[in-house]
C-alpha cells in the first residue's frame, strides 16, 4: 500500500510488484541469481532505471573504508536486497539496516523468494547515520 509519509513509497510499490510478478511465473527454489536477473527483465520492462550488483562505497566516520555489492539501487534512491531461502531472519533484517546505514541511503527492500509466498519487509531509516 502506498503511504506518502515514506519516502520512495510508491516506487517501492511498484518494485513490490515486480517481484511478485516473478515469484507468480516462477515459485520458489531456484537460486537468488536466478530471481535477480529476472526481477531485472521485470524493471526493465516497467520503466524502472537500476543498477544491478552495484559496489558502492562503506562509510565509517565520513570515510570510505571498503566496498560492498549491492543487489540493485532503484532510480539512485532504493536499494533492494534479494535473498532465496526457506525463510528471512534477524540478521538479513540487519544486514539491510547496515548497508542503508554504510551507504548512506533512507528505503531499502528484503526481498525473499525462497518462501511458498513472496516474502518482503521495507526498511525507511529515520536516524542519521554516525
Amino acid at each position: 500500500m502506498i503511504d506518502e509519509r515514506y519516502a520512495h513509497s510508491a516506487l517501492t510499490e511498484n518494485i513490490i510488484g515486480c517481484a511478485m510478478r516473478v515469484h507468480s511465473a516462477l515459485g520458489n527454489g531456484f537460486p537468488e541469481v536466478v530471481y535477480q536477473r529476472s526481477l531485472a527483465l521485470e524493471m526493465t520492462a516497467s520503466g524502472l532505471r537500476f543498477q544491478r550488483e552495484l559496489d558502492r562505497a562503506v562509510y565509517y566516520r565520513d570515510e570510505v573504508v571498503g566496498t560492498r555489492r549491492v543487489d540493485f539501487l532503484v532510480e539512485n534512491a532504493v536499494l533492494i536486497e534479494l535473498k532465496a531461502t526457506h525463510e528471512l531472519t534477524e540478521l538479513h533484517h540487519a544486514q539491510l539496516i547496515n548497508y542503508l546505514t554504510a551507504f548512506r541511503l533512507t528505503t531499502g527492500l528484503l526481498i525473499n523468494f525462497g518462501e511458498k509466498s513472496l516474502r518482503y519487509k521495507r526498511f525507511i531509516k529515520t536516524h542519521p547515520a554516525n
